[in-house]
C-alpha cells in the first residue's frame, strides 16, 4: 500500500444479529465475532477497522462498510462470521487502498465477497459549494 494514500478504514456493525442469534443461544452478537474476525484479519496490514454499535442495514448483517478520504465508499453484507470471510473482507479492502478511486476490478475481488455488495457511495466534494 502506498504511504501517501488515504487510510482506508473498515468499520464493522458489532450489534449485527444474524435471523438465528437467539435460537443458537450465542453469547455474543454475530457482529461482535466478525469484527474480532476482521480485525485479526487486518492486523499489520495499514488497514484501519473500527466497531460501530449500528450501520442500519439489520436485513443484511452481518455489515460492513470501506471507506477513504476521497474515494468511493462501499457497504458490504449478508455475511456469515468466518475467517473465510474476514480475509475476503481484509483482501478486498486492500485492494481499495491501492486504488486511486477505492474502485477494485471485479477480477481481483475475493469469492468471499462476491454477492455481498449493497451500496456505493461517491466520495463527498472536498469543498462545499
Amino acid at each position: 500500500m502506498q504511504t501517501d494514500m488515504p487510510t482506508t478504514w473498515i468499520t464493522i456493525c458489532d450489534t449485527c444479529k444474524r435471523d438465528d442469534w437467539a435460537e443458537r443461544g450465542a453469547m455474543a452478537t454475530d457482529g461482535e465475532v466478525f469484527a474480532a474476525m476482521i480485525e485479526a484479519a487486518a492486523a499489520g496490514t495499514g488497514l484501519r477497522t473500527r466497531r460501530t454499535a449500528c450501520l442500519m442495514g439489520c436485513d443484511h448483517s452481518c455489515n460492513i462498510a470501506v471507506q477513504a478520504a476521497g474515494k468511493l465508499a462501499y457497504t458490504l453484507g449478508r455475511f456469515e462470521p468466518s475467517a473465510e470471510a474476514a480475509e475476503g473482507v481484509v483482501a478486498w479492502a486492500m485492494g481499495h487502498a491501492a486504488s486511486v478511486t477505492g474502485q477494485v476490478p471485479y477480477r481481483d475481488w475475493p469469492a468471499a465477497v462476491k454477492g455481498h455488495f449493497v451500496t456505493r457511495h461517491p466520495p463527498l466534494p472536498e469543498k462545499d459549494g
